[in-house]
């Protein structure tokens, strides 16, 4: 699968920070394919670097052939419980990704999302092994797709544990699309007929909220391109057009158009953006 599985515009930038960090193993991915040998690359340079991480980063990448099983592994050891044990987690995960292929692909490129945003994600193999955000979205796909299939009360129990081990709680039923950064992401919370599309970023502390106790569809559809500023809270069924800008700490309540920056609480309009520029990308 080509780069451009999400947008030539990821892509673009994924080759701009490559070229920026002039990296002898970065310069190789030319498509999802290449990531895992990459990755792997990665953990053994990291490993002879740091001998006393020698044994993790064998448990995590070094010992698994594939970027599933490795995926798998770093999940259910994240989510294990007593009541639910590692190897039950896994045989899920397993299950959920053979019967969906988009699940592996969509956190193979969230790796390349968090590589090109995130200043502090230095290679592609940092996300998968370190960042929560990361870690908990996975996750989440993983819930959703139980939930598609009607085992809502497992999908639930990993929602629980994702709030409980990482401090994310995302409802299993949200939808989410690929391409997608939680920076930090403690504290975020979506609700249940949430969307989330391609290429968005969203920041610690964010609300998808409802309002009220109304069932129905109730949660906010965020478009492509946008990024959600930390702490920001966006409540009600409406809409935040693709590439717009949502300021720290605003509270949004109606709908925002597309290519504008909103902020403050209640949050209006305080500027637009380039046509040509994507927010979630330039993070600024």
């Amino acid at each position: 699968m080509s780069l451009k599985a999400t947008s030539s515009a990821l892509q673009n930038r994924f080759l701009e920070v490559t070229q920026d960090q002039q990296s002898w193993s970065l310069t190789d991915v030319n498509s999802l394919d290449d990531l895992w040998p990459v990755m792997r690359e990665e953990a053994k340079r990291k490993a002879a670097e740091e001998p006393i991480l020698g044994s993790y980063f064998h448990a995590t990448i070094l010992n698994h052939k594939s970027f599933g099983d490795a995926l798998s592994f770093r999940l259910a050891s994240k989510l294990d419980n007593p009541m639910l044990p590692t190897m039950l987690i896994r045989d899920v995960i397993a299950e959920a990704a053979d019967a969906d292929i988009d699940i592996l692909s969509a956190a193979e490129i969230d790796i390349i999302a968090n590589f090109t945003r995130d200043p502090a994600c230095r290679d592609l193999s940092s996300a998968f092994l370190l960042f929560k955000g990361y870690h908990a979205l996975q996750a989440h796909r993983i819930a959703n797709w139980l939930w598609n299939q009607e085992r809502h009360t497992l999908a639930q129990f990993f929602q629980n544990q994702i709030s409980v081990t990482l401090g994310v709680d995302i409802h299993p039923a949200a939808r989410i699309g690929s391409g997608i950064m939680f920076d930090h992401a403690t504290g975020i919370v979506i609700g249940e007929t949430a969307v989330i599309e391609d290429d968005v970023s969203v920041l610690h502390s964010v609300t998808l909220g409802g309002t009220g106790k109304s069932g129905g569809d109730r949660h906010p559809k965020i478009r492509k391109g946008v990024l959600l500023s930390a702490g920001c809270k966006i409540i009600g069924n409406i809409e935040i057009g693709e590439n717009a800008k949502v300021g720290a700490g605003s509270v949004v309540l109606d709908h925002v158009p597309a290519n504008v920056t909103v902020a403050g609480v209640p949050a209006k309009i305080v500027g637009k953006v380039d046509g040509e520029t994507t927010p979630a990308f330039t993070m600024d």
